[in-house]
């Protein structure tokens, strides 16, 4: 994928831009432009009688919102409302909305920690087991009563 640095003068002037130059300057592929059309987080300019649509350039800024609200792990949905608040003057809003994903993140986080424990103490189990037994790790993924939570 090209990167948006070597395609930053393109969506710097005030000339209209192909789908395939804006996408290239807002560091996506064309499907996602044509994706985030559909989902309705980018506008869809009207195509001209036997002519290609004409984005303007500062879209491409747009684009790189959406790809960096991504990448903090905000969803589409929430991507969608900070689009809608991007003046940025209504803080309490987008602080709610940046609390809430981040409430969502420990949690997912606190899940990871509890299956990672489980994990090792099922990886201690399996070490200390007599060879003679079934796996601790196979018998916890089958379903077979294997402690799989420390006490």
């Amino acid at each position: 994928m090209p990167s948006a640095k070597s395609h930053a003068p393109a969506a710097s002037n005030s000339l209209p831009l192909k789908v395939g130059e804006l996408a290239a300057a807002g560091g996506v592929n064309v499907e996602t432009v044509r994706y985030y059309q559909r989902i309705g987080l980018m506008p869809t300019p009207e195509r001209p009688l036997g002519g290609q649509r004409a984005y303007a350039p500062e879209l491409a800024e747009r684009l790189r919102f959406i790809r960096r609200a991504q990448e903090l792990g905000f969803s589409l949905a929430e991507v969608s409302d900070l689009l809608k608040l991007e003046s940025g003057t209504d803080r309490a809003s987008v602080r709610r909305i940046a609390g809430q994903r981040l409430a969502q993140i420990r949690a997912h986080l606190a899940d990871l920690e509890r299956m990672a424990q489980s994990l090792q103490h099922l990886l201690d189990a399996c070490v200390h087991t007599p060879g003679r037994h079934r796996c601790p790790i196979i018998k916890a993924i089958t379903g077979g009563p294997a402690a799989a939570h420390p006490a």
